[in-house]
C-alpha cells in the first residue's frame, strides 16, 4: 500500500493551496484517512481526519474554518483545502490511512493509530 501526497507549495499568508493524497489500494476507500503536520523542532500534530463515506469529519481546534477535508473513493483520493493560510501553518503535511477504522465513523486523532502514511509535503507560508 503507497499513499502519494501532493500539492504543497510556497504560498503567501491568506493564500490557499490543496493538497491531495492518492492511494494505491482501493481498499483504503472503506478505512478511515488523515492528515497530520510537522514544524521543524515540533512533533508531529493531527490537523483532520474523514471517515471510509466522508460523513464523518474532525479538526484539530485551532484548523475549524480554514482547512476541509474530503475524499473520493472513485479515485481513491483525499484531499485537504487549506484556505486564510499563517505563517505557522508551515509544516510538511502527512497523509495517512487508519485501517483500525474501516466501516465505521470512528476517527482518531493520535497518529499512532494510523498505519500507512505517505512521504510528506512541504507547505511553506511567507509573511
Amino acid at each position: 500500500v503507497q499513499l502519494q501526497a501532493s500539492g504543497g507549495g510556497w504560498v503567501e499568508a491568506g493564500g490557499s493551496l490543496r493538497l491531495s493524497c492518492a492511494a494505491s489500494a482501493r481498499a483504503l476507500s472503506q478505512c478511515a484517512m488523515g492528515w497530520f503536520r510537522q514544524a521543524p523542532g515540533k512533533e508531529r500534530e493531527f490537523v483532520a481526519a474523514i471517515n471510509w463515506s466522508g460523513d464523518s469529519t474532525s479538526y484539530a481546534d485551532s484548523l475549524k474554518g480554514r482547512f476541509t477535508i474530503s475524499r473520493d473513493n472513485a479515485k481513491s483520493t483525499e484531499y485537504l483545502q487549506m484556505n486564510s493560510l499563517k505563517p505557522e501553518d508551515t509544516a510538511v503535511y502527512y497523509c495517512a490511512a487508519d485501517t483500525t477504522a474501516c466501516g465505521t465513523t470512528w476517527l482518531n486523532r493520535r497518529h499512532r493509530s494510523y498505519n500507512y502514511w505517505g512521504q510528506g509535503t512541504q507547505v511553506t507560508v511567507s509573511s
